[in-house]
């Protein structure tokens, strides 16, 4: 029996706008790999369109400030661009655009060190983290949704071999 296996196509946008941390080596390489493992464990079929911006403590907490009011920094933003499964198709790529998702380099590094584990993983974390966001996931609603996420988080870490034990 002939199988047969369809690519998952991710357009992904990744900038660094910021010149505060160099960001670590092989970066775009992981976040690619982590937005594609998250649609992947969320069964997602379609052509994703997806931005990633890095930025420095200044900006996210900028930017938490004018769509959060939240006057402080934070590791990650993510700004949805589709509402209940519903996303706009960029008719140059025939792909849904998911959104944006916001990574202060700076955050990710100190709490890679907080935390105990590589700067590899908390980046990973971040963007698996945002990209469920992005599919319609929160966790501040109710401890119920918070489980959700985490496990979800949980799962697709583990299958890109990025759990806690292997840091």
């Amino acid at each position: 029996m002939k199988r047969t296996v369809t690519k998952m196509k991710v357009k992904l946008n990744i900038t660094n706008a910021q010149d505060i941390k160099k960001l670590p080596f092989g970066t775009k390489a992981l976040v690619k790999k982590a937005c594609k493992a998250t649609l992947t464990s969320e069964e997602f079929k379609e052509p994703a369109e997806i931005n990633v911006t890095f930025v420095d403590d200044k900006e996210i907490q900028r930017l938490n400030n004018e769509f959060r009011n939240l006057d402080k920094s934070t590791d990650v933003l993510s700004f949805p661009l589709g509402e209940d499964g519903v996303y706009d198709v960029n008719p140059e790529t025939n792909a849904l655009m998911l959104g944006d998702v916001v990574i202060s380099i700076e955050h990710a590094l100190a709490q890679a060190e907080v935390y105990g584990h590589g700067v590899k993983r908390e980046i990973a974390f971040l963007t698996v983290h945002s990209v469920l966001h992005l599919l319609g996931y929160d966790h501040v609603n109710s401890d119920e949704e918070d489980m959700q996420m985490r496990a979800k988080q949980n799962t697709v870490l583990k299958n890109m071999g990025l759990d806690i034990k292997n840091k």
